[in-house]
């Protein structure tokens, strides 16, 4: 890194989008390291912290195909495989693995959607809107969720209001949530997160995306976007979500960790990574990464004992598959249910995106405790985890 030089170093950070970011992650940084080493002062008997994690995939059968053959296929191989993997790992409350499938409504199929819905009856899961578009306005993108909304429906998918509204968690394309992009490509309104809400998403968990552009300044945090909703990247302003503040009127943003970190490997120096939760084959789960993604302790301010983890993958393509069923899967359940659960420093939840969504709505009305208590605390579980699992 020294040989580049301070000019080759700056190309570098830009490179990365560390001039759009990088000023509120060093902000966050500060704060947190300050709040920890207050906490840490008095938690001698303070009982055990109690990890929330949500494993958010983007979801495509169709990734870099139009073979809807392929696409079966891929499905296939999480409705055959993630059961048997999830069978050897329970969380505290004896609760599998969780896994949060963000389906592309561009790429509905009813067997896609069938085979994920068997998943959910299994109680493994539930499948949220993952949209990528384009060039759209605010009539024809309504009228395209509105549509993958009841196809979604028709399967079980997706949970109600009381008054029967049908809600839903989001995740954009290409991380281009309120046409964030400088080009314009990949969503085209600015307007959208008002849109969302109108249709009944209660949550978006499209970040982090660094070193993408459209990573937001704000990093590490629960919060509620403010300000003009109208404007382009209106998701860069907003207020921390804090114990005795709950707003009914937009969407909560749910961020997943976001580090700067030293990566050590045998026989090099260590080396400065971007460390954005993203779960790859060649980026696989490990115990450091875990350990990053839990020290960046995303709470809700005024009850830090719940943190908040959400890690994401592109798990559908065949490599990315392999790995998340098999040996990446295992290394990552495995150290979540020894390390993050052993009943006196912490105690783990698996939690789908709706559940984590409830938790944190309860922890901002001050309810205390043991959050698993508040996976439904507000939005009741879809058709397919309250249908009786097959067999």
């Amino acid at each position: 890194m020294a040989s580049l030089g301070l000019g080759g170093l700056l190309s570098r950070a830009r490179s990365r989008n560390l001039h759009l970011w990088g000023p509120g992650y060093a902000r966050w940084a500060v704060r947190t390291a300050a709040a920890r080493a207050r906490a840490s002062l008095g938690r001698a008997d303070a009982g055990p912290r109690h990890l929330l994690f949500a494993f958010c995939d983007h979801f495509e059968p169709l990734w870099r195909t139009d073979d809807r053959v392929r696409g079966a296929a891929r499905v296939r191989a999480w409705r055959e495989g993630y059961p048997a993997l999830a069978a050897g790992f329970r969380d505290a409350d004896g609760r599998p693995p969780q896994h949060s499938f963000f389906f592309p409504g561009e790429d509905y199929a009813p067997d896609y959607l069938e085979s994920l819905a068997e998943l959910a009856r299994l109680g493994l899961g539930e499948v949220e809107l993952h949209a990528h578009h384009q060039n759209d306005t605010a009539d024809s993108l309504r009228a395209k969720i509105e549509t993958y909304l009841q196809l979604f429906d028709e399967h079980g998918h997706l949970t109600r209001d009381p008054d029967g509204r049908l809600r839903y968690a989001f995740i954009h394309g290409k991380w281009a949530l309120a046409n964030a992009r400088r080009d314009g490509h990949w969503c085209g309104l600015d307007a959208e997160l008002p849109l969302l809400f109108a249709t009944g998403c209660y949550a978006d968990f499209t970040f982090p995306s660094a070193p993408d552009e459209t990573q937001p300044a704000i990093v590490n945090q629960l919060y509620w976007p403010e300000g003009d909703l109208a404007r382009r990247r209106a998701y860069e302003q907003g207020a921390t979500a804090t114990v005795g503040e709950v707003r009914r009127d937009r969407l909560l943003m749910i961020e997943g960790p976001l580090a700067l970190t030293l990566e050590r490997g045998p026989g090099r120096l260590p080396r400065p990574r971007i460390d954005s939760a993203a779960i790859t084959a060649q980026d696989p789960a490990t115990p450091a990464r875990i350990r990053t993604w839990v020290r960046q302790q995303i709470h809700v301010a005024g009850q830090a004992d719940w943190v908040f983890v959400k890690v994401h993958a592109h798990g559908a393509p065949e490599a990315q598959a392999e790995s998340l069923l098999g040996d990446g899967g295992r290394m990552l359940h495995r150290e979540l249910t020894t390390r993050y659960n052993d009943g006196q420093r912490w105690r783990l939840h698996y939690v789908t995106a709706r559940e984590m969504f409830n938790i944190a709505l309860a922890a901002m009305e001050g309810r205390q405790g043991d959050p698993g208590l508040f996976r439904d605390h507000l939005l009741p579980p879809p058709p397919t985890r309250t249908a009786r699992a097959p067999g």
